[in-house]
């Protein structure tokens, strides 16, 4: 099984091809700060080839939903040591995965600020989840050209922190609706300076700061998760194919590890406008860093798409959540636990360290 073989990512061996996915917990205090439910979370995964961790924020500005983590204070630096020294004592690889949530959040969470995102426009059509309940999305301020600047560096500065922490790499979160991909949607984006108008434009901020993090940690610890079709957050694209298509030769010119690329979801229909191809045919050729496909993969369709030779990893979320020992269900065909969707995000131990393993069934 091709899943089941070693693998090289960058300068990080890896002891099989399964990833787990970023997936956001809820878990953290007020503070932004993990505790032992967490180490515990990530250590019971540690046989997945690589762990992603939850998406981490960057700086408090970063701030979108309650409950979620940082990387900008020493305290958040300390307890994520925790993690990731449990991690590797199981022999086990993660990296962290950087975000900057931009629109997707809401003033409640940010001591009455609004959110920044490229343009004044709200999202549509959706709500947020906050520590108030179920809010309808605020019309953000447009970010300067001076915070724009400040969050790249934010953005260097909290791969340095996670390095310090004991992560083995970083990705920078570029998918899923928030901020830098919503300097690449009309949706979200109508500048008329050098972050807007043009596909050129509106592609410069992914690119510098993907460029900041290559300066900040070395290429071949970074990586980049996009989602080109993914409409969640209201992400609305004019021109979805060459948008992405001119990103991804951007993205060719720097020297980094991989892309994790990240199929549109079935629940989150397309506008109509957009193609129907397959996301893996249609930019995984393209890519030349390793690719990573993402979304929606169980066993056989994972498998599948390794036997296309696009992809060099797959990464799965829900089903390394239910089941902590994946790798070793794969490998003996064995049933799998459901993952409880009401106990996702927030709570205690329940639907976070209390699914079974195979040997404690």
């Amino acid at each position: 099984m091709k899943l089941l073989e070693k693998t090289q990512l960058g300068n990080l061996t890896l002891k099989n091809k399964m990833a787990m996915a970023a997936m956001t917990r809820s878990r953290a205090d007020n503070h932004g700060v993990v505790g032992e439910m967490t180490v515990e979370y990530y250590t019971q995964r540690a046989s997945a080839g690589l762990i992603f961790s939850e998406a981490i924020r960057i700086s408090e500005e970063a701030t979108g939903s309650p409950l979620t983590p940082g990387i900008f204070t020493k305290e958040q630096i300390e307890t994520w040591k925790k993690v990731t020294q449990a991690v590797h004592e199981k022999g086990g690889v993660i990296i962290a995965q950087l975000w900057h949530t931009g629109r997707v959040g809401h003033s409640i969470e940010r001591n009455g600020k609004l959110p920044l995102a490229p343009s004044a426009l709200p999202i549509r059509g959706m709500q947020h989840f906050t520590s108030q309940g179920m809010k309808d999305y605020e019309t953000p301020q447009e970010i300067t050209i001076e915070e724009i600047q400040q969050t790249i560096r934010d953005y260097g500065q909290a791969a340095k922190n996670a390095m310090e922490a004991g992560f083995d790499g970083v990705e920078l979160h570029a998918a899923n609706g928030y901020l830098p991909s919503q300097f690449l949607a009309e949706s979200s984006n109508q500048r008329t300076d050098n972050y807007g108008g043009s596909i050129p434009n509106k592609v410069r901020f992914v690119v510098e700061v993907m460029q900041e993090l290559i300066d900040a940690v070395g290429g071949e610890k970074l990586g980049i998760k996009i989602s080109p079709l993914h409409p969640y957050g209201d992400m609305i694209l004019d021109e979805p194919i060459k948008t992405y298509t001119h990103l991804i030769e951007e993205l060719n010119k720097l020297d980094f590890a991989y892309v994790e690329l990240m199929k549109r979801s079935p629940s989150f229909p397309s506008p109509a406008h957009y193609p129907d191809v397959d996301e893996l045919e249609q930019f995984g050729k393209q890519i030349k860093q390793t690719v990573i496909a993402n979304s929606g993969y169980d066993k056989a369709s994972a498998e599948a798409a390794l036997e296309k030779g696009i992809a060099s990893m797959v990464s799965f979320g829900t089903l390394f959540l239910a089941n902590p020992d994946l790798p070793k269900r794969f490998e003996l065909n064995a049933e799998l636990n459901e993952p409880d969707r009401a106990t996702m995000f927030g709570g205690s131990k329940q639907g976070y360290i209390d699914y079974p393993l195979l040997n404690k069934d």
